[in-house]
């Protein structure tokens, strides 16, 4: 059972996945209030670790798993990796609001942007 949250630490995929959605959000929040990290929207904030998390417990269902290692392997700590596939899935989100659906699987775009994402690149992005 997962009782504290570290965003540099992999969680246990079947143990994340385990726990209900409010606790992993809970986790989520303690940690950044543990941190003191100061969020202009933490429950947001939270929103996005869990569905990144929640993703890399999917393991091989998605890419992000295997885009969250390759960040780490060229440089960025777990919790940077988080934050920059979030970056990616905020602007996926984004565009999802902006476009209607032509049809077809909406995560493709997701997907594929992930795989163009680097440290590099994200640490440019400010």
């Amino acid at each position: 059972m997962i009782d504290r949250y570290n965003p540099f630490e992999t969680p246990g995929p079947q143990e994340w996945l385990d726990l209900d959605e409010e606790e992993r959000l809970r986790l989520v929040e303690d940690y950044h209030r543990r941190a003191r990290v100061r969020l202009p929207n933490a429950k947001l904030h939270a929103v996005m670790h869990v569905i990144i998390e929640n993703q890399i417990a999917l393991g091989n269902e998605t890419p992000v798993q295997r885009t969250a290692q390759r960040l780490m392997d060229e440089g960025l700590d777990r919790h940077d990796a988080v934050h920059a596939i979030g970056s990616v899935l905020a602007g996926h989100m984004l565009d999802l609001t902006r476009q209607p659906s032509t049809g077809g699987d909406p995560n493709q775009s997701y997907y594929a942007a992930l795989e163009r994402l680097t440290a590099e690149s994200w640490r440019e992005s400010g």
